[in-house]
């Protein structure tokens, strides 16, 4: 079932015909559906990144159930494996994608997300409220803003979180979005960064078993597209973990963290030096602990930013991600250190990284681009309960 569902998400995505026959009728169907539902007023779905128990929804939700005022509220969570998760408090889990999962959403008067609760489809009534505080600053193009088919238009959600001019702008551009819409707040799952101390920093590498004395590197790449009509996205890094080793081992670990759609990692075999992180399930945990970040296009780097540390875009694959996918900024001049291109550049950067130097560029990229933050969770809960 997971396969032909992978399949299907790939079609919806690469074929606008399809696509578009598709949300009709199952749109349709949905909102004939919902006009003989009640609502419950009491009722709050929630749905993470990749369909897990993460992002900012699981931000939002924890801050729900340590409020009293919340007890009365019915918790539902769509996951893509229930039975995997572990949820704390009292929520139901549901399978997501499912008839199921449909009939619950158009039940349930608050709907919270980083993603998309209609999964593609546009069912939502006047009667629910729609918080979508989407999963990250973009670096690469954006839905209408970029290559591939027009699709997205946000207009009718309710509420839409944005961390500054930048993301006010392409946000509206690629999402169809309104003023009134837009909450000035920052991501919920970020605000835990902004107030970091060093005693968390010394208890999770200890969870972690992070040797004492020895410095962490966090590399988190994006996500790429499937190139066997979906079947599989894979991971593959160009890099030599033996190289790595050899350079770095007396000094640091290496944590690697995919994206959470990847499906496949090729070319990199685990050890003590490399540690596989991503299934690990706080992500901010690794951010926090990490002296410099690694990645290439991700969100990761406007989150990880809020520190105030070392950051190295490793664009391998720079051509061809700007003439397939599109970039929303300019990464040559607008990220810290801007880019490099090749696995030795990387690990030169690493070697002869000047800390202070580097972490002033990326305060100076935080300051232009993260305008809000820190308080995020509360002010989402506010506007959601304000209608």
């Amino acid at each position: 079932m997971k396969g032909f569902r992978a399949r299907l998400e790939y079609a919806l995505k690469h074929n606008a015909a399809f696509y578009t026959v598709f949300q009709f009728i199952v749109s349709t169907a949905l909102r004939i559906v919902g006009l003989f539902t009640p609502v419950d007023e009491k009722a709050i779905l929630f749905s993470g990144h990749g369909r897990r128990y993460n992002d900012s929804p699981r931000a939002i939700y924890e801050y729900l159930i340590s409020q009293p005022k919340f007890k009365d509220y019915t918790f539902y969570w769509a996951l893509e494996e229930p039975d995997a998760a572990e949820i704390p408090g009292s929520a139901i889990k549901v399978q997501t994608d499912t008839l199921s999962y449909f009939l619950l959403s158009l039940r349930c008067k608050y709907w919270v997300t980083c993603v998309n609760i209609e999964r593609g489809m546009r069912y939502k009534s006047k009667r629910n409220i729609y918080l979508n505080t989407w999963h990250g600053t973009p670096i690469k193009s954006v839905d209408n803003d970029g290559k591939e088919r027009k699709k997205d238009d946000f207009s009718y959600m309710d509420f839409f979180c944005v961390c500054g001019e930048f993301e006010k702008k392409t946000f509206q551009k690629a999402f169809n979005l309104k003023e009134k819409q837009l909450i000035y707040s920052g991501l919920p799952r970020n605000d835990a960064l902004y107030h970091t101390t060093d005693a968390e920093i010394q208890a999770i590498r200890k969870k972690l078993d992070i040797p004492d004395g020895k410095k962490v590197l966090l590399y988190a790449p994006t996500w790429r597209d499937s190139t066997d009509n979906g079947k599989t996205y894979v991971a593959a890094p160009p890099i030599h973990i033996e190289k790595w080793k050899q350079t770095l081992d007396d000094q640091y670990v290496l944590l690697l963290r995919t994206h959470p759609y990847t499906n496949k990692l090729l070319g990199v075999t685990f050890d003590a030096f490399v540690r596989d992180c991503t299934n690990y399930p706080e992500v901010n945990d690794l951010f926090k602990i990490s002296d410099m970040l690694i990645s290439d296009y991700s969100a990761a780097i406007f989150d990880y930013a809020i520190l105030e540390r070392p950051i190295i875009s490793f664009a391998y694959d720079y051509e061809e991600y700007e003439r397939t996918r599109g970039f929303a900024l300019n990464p040559k001049e607008d990220l810290p250190g801007g880019v490099v291109y090749t696995e030795d550049e990387v690990l030169d950067r690493i070697a002869n990284c000047d800390y202070a130097a580097q972490s002033t560029a990326t305060k100076a990229f935080k300051e232009r681009f993260l305008e809000y933050g820190g308080n995020a969770t509360q002010l989402c809960v506010e506007k959601l309960f304000s209608k």
